[in-house]
């Protein structure tokens, strides 16, 4: 009888690792796809050079334009930095809640 023990012994030992693997792997990843207005919005107007200036007030119209675009750009990335900083926050509170659970 003893004989026939030990083998279920050893079966069920080896069931129950496969279990726990099973139990402890990793979710699938969740890809986000990325918002590309900020390039899409500055490659739609045409670039001005300086062999396009002839002179000073011209010089200071083009940047004045050239900080007015960059200024656009610059709230545009302020807002998705406070995004993804809303984000990874309500990650965190998830991670909390479900470590609860």
């Amino acid at each position: 009888m003893n004989t026939f023990c030990r083998p279920l012994k050893v079966l069920l030992v080896v069931i129950a690792s496969l279990g726990a693997i099973a139990q402890a792997q990793s979710p699938s990843p969740i890809i986000v796809q990325a918002v590309n207005s900020a390039a899409t919005a500055t490659s739609a107007k045409p670039a001005a050079t300086a062999a396009d200036v002839q002179s000073i007030p011209e010089a200071i119209k083009l940047l004045e334009r050239i900080k007015a675009d960059n200024d656009e750009v610059l709230a545009k990335q302020k807002a998705a930095l406070e995004r993804l900083d809303e984000l990874q926050q309500a990650a965190e509170q998830l991670k909390i809640f479900a470590n609860r659970g």
